[in-house]
């Protein structure tokens, strides 16, 4: 028997609510098997970011290397890359590799407000890296910045996602947890069909949305690497992160935002 294999390439929350942890316990929790490249130990907990701590860039492209020249890899998340040299080493060194099912959730800022981006290296981001992915999913404020466009209403959505989508060619999956309908109606942009479908889900009312950007993403990534169709695999993402929101919201832990329930189909 064989594993459907995600890779992810982020960085670290010690609190385990984000990041790779959010990501290991997402690939895991939608049947995968999960590996880890770690670009940047971060000192950070419910509250806040107090400290970012790079991992250099050589050891990083090392981590890739030795984990798709063995175990190989069905599909890959890329999160937190704090700066463009570290953006384009990502890129190249995942260049020869040939993996179609590369999912790149844009992580500029984290839920306490913390900037986690270099402002340099956004243009990196956009030039260099998203053309070269399969799907990004940016939340409002980061489709915001990567479009110049202001977001103020749901009816943006849809205008925004052909921006960011480079020409037709890179799926768009767009978040509407930053505006303030009481129904949530993300956007996603199929660059493969080039149709838009909206993914419905009613607001809760927690503060426990820590990682929830890390743990969407991971989830898509793991339906593809189950070979699901692209609209069924943002669809069946869509569906694990509302119920882990859902679930989530039900406990405490931590003095600031708390984690989704990563393993709410399995014990409450």
């Amino acid at each position: 028997m064989n594993y459907k294999r995600v890779l992810s390439i982020a960085g670290s929350d010690p609190s385990g609510g984000a990041g790779i942890q959010a990501d290991l316990k997402t690939i895991s929790a939608c049947g995968c098997y999960a590996a880890t490249a770690i670009t940047a130990i971060v000192d950070e907990n419910t509250v806040g970011v107090f400290g970012v701590h790079p991992v250099p860039i050589e050891f990083v492209k090392g981590q890739i290397k030795s984990v798709l020249d063995d175990i190989g890899a069905d599909a890959v998340k890329i999160g937190m890359l704090h700066s463009s040299e570290l953006i384009r080493a990502v890129k190249d060194t995942l260049s020869p590799y040939n993996i179609s099912n590369i999912v790149l959730d844009p992580v500029m800022v984290a839920t306490s407000g913390d900037k986690l981006l270099q402002d340099e290296a956004i243009e990196t981001l956009k030039n260099e890296l998203i053309p070269k992915v399969s799907v990004i999913t940016p939340n409002v404020p980061e489709a915001e910045i990567l479009s110049g466009r202001k977001i103020s209403k749901q009816a943006d959505l849809p205008l925004v996602v052909k921006d960011l989508s480079c020409n037709g060619t890179v799926s768009v999956l767009l978040k509407a947890g930053h505006l303030t309908e009481d129904e949530l109606v993300d956007v996603f942009y199929n660059a493969e069909t080039d149709e838009i479908i909206e993914l419905h889900s009613q607001r809760v009312s927690t503060k426990n949305t820590h990682g929830t950007g890390c743990t969407f993403s991971s989830a898509v990534a793991s339906f593809l690497a189950q070979q699901l169709p692209l609209n069924d695999a943002v669809r069946s993402a869509k569906d694990y992160i509302n119920r882990a929101i859902v679930v989530g919201g039900d406990y405490e832990i931590g003095k600031g935002h708390g984690p989704v329930h990563h393993f709410h189909q399995f014990w409450k």
